[in-house]
């Protein structure tokens, strides 16, 4: 539903929580859904460890449980109040929420994506209109439905030297390619942090390996590498997507055996190696890193002995790393209002530039 005319601009209030499992960001961002107008305050709120172990437990389930499963809308429940509280956290008032939801599965090659959280619920508890649900368009149309970041990419670019490759390292990992004449492409690359993560809580009790030191300490076992990269997937061109448990079986059976060291040195170069491998039309000028794994000194090791260019966190080019998922959705809502894409062939497949995201009004 268009309901926005060009030139108006939103205040905004974008949430999201990614397949790091790791808590909720929130940003508040002025935008005509075009051009970025106006940062504001961004916040995190972390989730507990039992809502993170819940929502892990969930990615197992959610191949083989309904809408209607009790567990899951109990979880659903808990998670859209968090949201809630994320909203306030911003300290601002809005006029839109983006609530992009918890990915517990993505399967685009069968025509499905599923992130739970109620809309209807959030704009209850905030008293502000809500757009979510912004990836099922794009899977019905025949898109990846991911990866959704790209068109924000570009309009935060707008004046950085290209070509130029962003880099962002959630619990999955993707790109945005920016070429000099406007081409945009993208993919997910592969894991990201994600089997570090299930490894560090196995082995340290921690939730990440902090500072990439576990991987650090260890050394990467080149069989079980290239028995990882052999997967199919990575021959494939972008577009593509994946889910966070996609490579689960084989990940299990390239560790096995192994050193938890070894594993985690292993993972990491996993990650890293999946996204230089990615086919660009040019080399970029630059290769800005994004997400919880800039963080992680091993990856970004990995990422700088790897590529020609200088690699940097976004932070370099006056970035916020932390807010940046939840900006762009802040951005994607306001574009879903005015009825203005938010994928491309280019980057999720979709056979033509097309918009998404749904409309959820307050009622109390």
């Amino acid at each position: 539903m268009t309901i926005q005319t060009q030139g108006q601009s939103w205040r905004a209030i974008g949430l999201m929580s990614g397949t790091s499992l790791d808590g909720i960001d929130a940003a508040w961002l002025q935008t005509d859904g075009e051009r970025i107008i106006q940062f504001g305050p961004a916040a995190t709120l972390l989730y507990e460890d039992d809502m993170r172990a819940d929502l892990r437990r969930l990615l197992d389930l959610a191949p083989r449980i309904g809408t209607d499963d009790p567990f899951l809308r109990a979880v659903e429940q808990r998670l859209t109040r968090d949201h809630a509280l994320a909203v306030g956290l911003t300290g601002q008032g809005a006029d839109i929420i983006g609530f992009h939801g918890q990915t517990i599965l993505h399967q685009p090659e069968h025509h499905r994506t599923w992130q739970i959280g109620d809309a209807a619920l959030l704009a209850r508890l905030a008293r502000i209109p809500v757009v979510h649900d912004f990836r099922a368009a794009d899977v019905a149309a025949g898109g990846q439905g991911a990866p959704l970041a790209p068109i924000f990419h570009a309009a935060l670019a707008a004046n950085l030297p290209k070509p130029l490759l962003i880099v962002n390292i959630g619990g999955v990992a993707n790109i945005t390619f920016l070429g000099e004449d406007g081409e945009i492409i993208a993919c997910d690359t592969g894991p990201g942090n994600g089997p570090l993560d299930d490894l560090a809580q196995k082995y340290l009790g921690t939730p990440y390996d902090k500072d990439g030191a576990f991987a650090a300490s260890g050394r990467v076992n080149p069989v079980r590498l290239a028995a990882l990269l052999a997967h199919p997937y990575f021959a494939a061109p972008p577009p593509k997507s994946l889910d966070r448990l996609t490579f689960s079986a084989l990940i299990a059976q390239a560790t096995a055996n192994l050193s938890p060291e070894d594993a985690a040195a292993t993972l990491a170069a996993f990650s890293a190696t999946a996204i230089t491998a990615v086919p660009l039309p040019a080399l970029p000028q630059q290769v800005l890193v994004s997400g919880g794994g800039r963080h992680n000194a091993t990856l970004m090791r990995l990422l700088r002995q790897a590529f020609d260019v200088p690699v940097h966190k976004v932070e370099a080019v006056g970035w916020h790393g932390d807010a940046l998922e939840a900006q762009c959705f802040a951005f994607l809502a306001v574009r879903s209002l005015r009825g203005l894409p938010l994928s491309l062939p280019g980057t999720t497949g979709v056979p033509r530039p097309l918009t998404g995201g749904r409309y959820q009004r307050v009622i109390l």
